[in-house]
């Protein structure tokens, strides 16, 4: 699964996979990773999660009433790298 292509992500399955390559990918985090601990990571998490309708505004998308697992994976992905 690329880490890139959140859009893939339609089921829980998916997510789970989605998931399990971010994992080990985190490993041996690329040096585009700014948050490389859980701390780190799980506080992005929050600031992104915050922020994300300006992300939503500069996507041409409208955030959904109920998360979908394709944002459930973009929120994964973001906070590997949200400042």
């Amino acid at each position: 699964m690329d880490l890139n292509d959140t859009g893939a992500v339609r089921s829980r399955e998916d997510l789970a996979a989605y998931v399990r390559v971010l994992a080990q990918e985190s490993a041996a985090p690329p040096e585009y990773w700014e948050n490389v601990d859980l701390p780190r990571y799980l506080e992005a998490m929050s600031r992104w999660i915050g922020s994300m309708d300006g992300w939503a505004r500069n996507q041409g998308r409208e955030l959904p009433e109920q998360p979908t697992w394709s944002l459930v994976a973009d929120i994964l992905r973001a906070a590997c790298v949200y400042e």
